[in-house]
């Protein structure tokens, strides 16, 4: 199965719950997921060394080489846990020689991680690339902020999701029954505010000790 979580706006916490949601599905299946991190900061909130060698970016603009190529390129998170690296420089750059930005990279992408295991894809920035990615998954999760904002941007994206991971904010006006009427599609989680949960991450922790709360939050959307 491929999931992508994608969103509207930087900074909604889709690397996060894009890391925790592969944590959680790793410990609950007994087939090996891979984390493909398009947006590159997957191994800073996994707490893992940034990885040196050749990742996503180099294999996207390197035309002809085989699918099998990208598993050798995964490096190993926990037990049933791999990430498959952005590789520098980071994806999605606009640069000639990084990932294309077309559907084809998207759609050539997709087919190679399509070799029957779980992969979790953190599509990164909103661009044409993670909206394509998005399209072409089994499930697409729009990580999303109770924001005016980000549910305009949403509502106005190319595509709807299979569902929202809505990150809850103290004092929003909106809330789970406005989101899911405006976009037509379910809220399948509720991430709450909780300090802990940024402690983890800021700490390179979550890998290692996924926070009670967001687990609990995530654990219908895995």
């Amino acid at each position: 199965m491929l999931i992508t979580c994608w969103s509207v706006k930087g900074g909604s916490g889709t690397t996060v719950v894009a890391a925790a949601l592969a944590l959680l599905l790793a410990r609950r299946q007994a087939n090996e997921v891979v984390l493909a991190d398009v947006g590159g900061d997957a191994p800073t909130v996994l707490g893992l060394p940034e990885p040196n060698g050749p990742g996503l970016s180099d294999w996207m603009a390197t035309p002809g080489v085989e699918d099998e190529a990208l598993r050798r390129l995964e490096v190993a998170v926990s037990p049933g846990l791999c990430l498959l690296p952005a590789g520098m420089p980071q994806p999605w750059s606009g640069a000639a020689t990084t990932v294309p930005m077309d559907g084809r990279g998207a759609e050539r992408l997709l087919q190679a991680l399509a070799d029957g295991r779980t992969v979790v894809i953190d599509a990164g920035a909103p661009s044409a690339m993670a909206f394509e990615l998005a399209a072409g998954a089994a499930v697409s999760l729009l990580v999303l902020r109770p924001c005016y904002l980000a549910l305009r941007r949403a509502l106005a994206a190319p595509i709807r999701p299979s569902a929202v991971i809505l990150v809850e904010e103290g004092k929003r006006s909106l809330d789970v029954r406005d989101v899911e009427e405006v976009l037509g599609v379910p809220v399948r989680a509720v991430v709450p505010w909780d300090p802990a949960i940024a402690r983890c991450v800021d700490a390179g922790l979550l890998g290692a000790r996924l926070p009670g709360s967001l687990a609990s939050a995530l654990r219908a959307a895995a």
